[in-house]
This record gives structure tokens, C-alpha cells and sequence, in this order.
């Protein structure tokens, strides 16, 4: 994995933690399943999108550059959308 998305990665643990704590969960299991969710949505989109992309950048550097990135960017996106789908688990149960 690269540095970028290696700090992505320690910033969406990070962030599902203290989420999980500001809302009276499990911060430990809520940093565990948005890191997983991260990490498996990133090898997804690297080993479909990005090798079948990489042969058309191969001459250009920031193209490939760019390339590489996108992978970290949809583990983003994954995690915002399951600490979305976190945060409505716990309202509902808080309203049990």
C-alpha cells in the first residue's frame, strides 16, 4: 500500500473510534470494522480498476500518480458510508 493510503487508513480508524466514543459505542469494534471496510473496499477497486487501467498511464507519471490514488479515495467513500450506516444502527437502538 502507499503512504497516502496508509495515513488513510489510520485516519479512518482514528476517526471510527472517536465517532464509537462520542456516541456511547464500542470504539474498538467501530474502528475495527471501518478499517476492514476500508481496507477490503481498497484492495477491491486495486486489483479490478486499477490494474486494468494501469497499462493506459504506464508513460506518465501523474497519470499514474492519479491511478494509484483512487483506490485510497473509494476507501474513503466506503467508510464514510458505513460509519453512515453505523451512526443509524445506534440511533435506532438509542430510541428502543
Amino acid at each position: 500500500m502507499l503512504l497516502l493510503a496508509k495515513l488513510a487508513g489510520i485516519a479512518v480508524l482514528v476517526w471510527f473510534f472517536l465517532t464509537a466514543r462520542e456516541h456511547g459505542e464500542q470504539p474498538v469494534k467501530w474502528a475495527v470494522i471501518g478499517l476492514m471496510g476500508y481496507w477490503i473496499t481498497w484492495w477491491a477497486v486495486k486489483l479490478s480498476v486499477v490494474n486494468l487501467l494501469a497499462g493506459l498511464v504506464a508513460k506518465s507519471a501523474i497519470g499514474t500518480f492519479l491511478l494509484t490514488q483512487i483506490p485510497a479515495v473509494v476507501g474513503v467513500c466506503a467508510a464514510y458510508f458505513i460509519r453512515k450506516k453505523l451512526l443509524s444502527d445506534a440511533a435506532a437502538t438509542e430510541k428502543n
